[in-house]
């Protein structure tokens, strides 16, 4: 029998946290402010876009810390059991004063309505300690996230720069990690954790087994990842999500393997952790990748996290399904393995059982010579949502297109290949004038609905003309972009 654990525990700054009265829904940005008022931390927008309310959460991992950014507004707080949490209030220099990054930013004025400063600070403080604030882009990629209507950004970005020539050797938080470590590595039991506030329950599986063992006790539960779309749930659409499962910290689900001719991605991995495996092997999805939400929403979300979520405009699920996906489902002791386009019926219905949870995506590596190419349409660069997703994969042999998969976001109920213009490549030259006659054929592919985010004409247009930029960008005979 696994053993229970009737509360969560955590580290907060110095101090260890014990709460054994704590529902589904409850949230670290909460927690911090209303209970331990550590109000450095802010609340802006209470979705996970503005980072306002950014702190550093750091887990166990390899024989030392991994801190990451998070959004602590849509972080729930009984996924930081055995944790460290990091807020500005704990920021310091060896010296017992202002840290080198708040330095910088008072010297090099990055600051004005002050708002979302501590939520700045933080982003550029994790992006110092992991990696240094050593170029412009790389300071860009970390304040993906942090929205500031004030300052334009520029004297931000100098103040980076700046506190990115002192080096971290003598940070605090690095001369604490052992100390840390130690701390953490007490608090861990390997045990179930079950915790409740009125009638809303949060369960921490103790691993991957027992969370088959509690999903058939607890079919209607929530299961919660990364909470990037599970915490809107709560902030903006106050649902009720008890019984939650929480399954962000169970190592089965966070491996990453290449064997086969596949990547296989456990469910937990998320969107940061990927990174490395695809950039090596799909290129053509680094740019893309590096576009899903911002750094903390990417720290946070899972790759199967995205996927069981069945959203029609989820960034991963169509370049995956162009690539011609799977995904391993898993239900007590049994598992299966399916299609990851067969995976999604109708908008809101996937094929997974009540006591079923998606266990790994195994993505096919790219055969040689195949095209391939992912694209994103949103009214923002970073940081948004897809009106439209386009992901393509063509093999071309003697000319002719011997295979092709097209996958589209945003255009049906559900990510769905355009069978129609499939049929209208496939055997056909590999020309200007197959592809627009697949473009016609697109038409009929799809009936898109109009919203907030595009028009149905918009879209319709959009996707038949991501399909020609893929076409000239991988025969290089005009050019697709407007800039380089």
């Amino acid at each position: 029998m696994t053993m229970a654990r009737g509360e969560i525990r955590f580290l907060l700054n110095d101090r260890e946290i014990r709460l054994g009265t704590v529902g589904a829904g409850d949230t670290l940005l909460d927690h911090l402010r209303l209970d331990q008022r550590l109000r450095g931390t802010k609340e802006g927008c209470a979705e996970g876009d503005c980072g306002a309310c950014t702190v550093l959460v750091g887990r166990r991992a390899g024989g030392t810390i991994r801190y990451e950014t998070v959004n602590a507004c849509i972080r729930l707080l009984a996924s930081v059991d055995l944790c460290h949490v990091v807020t500005v209030e704990y920021l310091r220099s060896p010296e017992g004063g202002l840290h080198a990054v708040q330095q910088a930013m008072v010297d090099h004025h990055g600051s004005q309505c002050g708002f979302c400063t501590p939520g700045v600070v933080m982003s550029l403080y994790a992006l110092w300690m992991e990696a240094g604030c050593t170029s412009v882009e790389a300071v860009e990629t970390a304040l993906q996230g942090n929205l500031c209507r004030c300052t334009g950004y520029e004297p931000i970005v100098r103040a980076a720069l700046a506190a990115g020539k002192t080096a971290p050797d003598g940070d605090f938080l690095a001369a604490e990690r052992a100390h840390v470590l130690e701390r953490l590595a007490a608090m861990t039991d390997g045990a179930r954790v079950m915790v409740s506030r009125d009638e809303s329950t949060a369960i921490l599986p103790a691993n991957a087994g027992d969370l088959a063992v509690i999903l058939g006790e607890y079919k209607d539960a929530t299961i919660v990842a990364g909470s990037t779309d599970v915490g809107l749930w709560v902030t903006k659409h106050m649902r009720d999500i008890s019984p939650a499962i929480f399954i962000g910290h169970l190592d089965e689900l966070k491996r990453i393997s290449v064997e086969e001719g596949a990547v296989t991605l456990g469910a937990g991995v998320s969107y940061s952790d990927a990174v490395p495996v695809i950039a090596k092997h799909f290129p053509h999805l680094r740019e893309f990748w590096g576009r899903i939400g911002g750094w903390q929403v990417r720290n946070m979300g899972t790759v199967g996290g995205n996927i069981a979520n069945g959203s029609p405009i989820g960034d991963t699920p169509p370049v995956l399904i162009a690539l011609g996906a799977e995904l391993s489902l898993r239900r007590a002791e049994s598992s299966r393995r399916i299609s990851l386009e067969d995976f999604f019926i109708d908008y809101g219905k996937q094929d997974r059982a009540p006591d079923e949870f998606v266990e790994a995506v195994h993505i096919p590596l790219p055969a040689a010579g195949s095209l391939n190419a992912a694209y994103k349409i949103s009214k923002r660069r970073d940081e948004d949502i897809s009106a439209v997703c386009g992901a393509f994969s063509v093999t071309v042999e003697e000319g002719l297109v011997a295979r092709a998969r097209l996958a589209f976001g945003g255009m049906a109920a559900t990510p769905k290949r355009a069978a129609g213009a499939e049929a209208a490549l496939v055997g056909q030259p590999w020309s200007e004038a197959s592809v627009r006659a697949a473009m016609t054929a697109l038409a009929d592919d799809f009936s898109p609905l109009s919203d907030w985010r595009a028009s149905a004409e918009y879209r319709s247009r959009v996707a038949a003309n991501l399909l020609l930029r893929f076409y000239l960008e991988t025969t290089g005979s005009q050019p697709a972009r407007l800039s380089a």
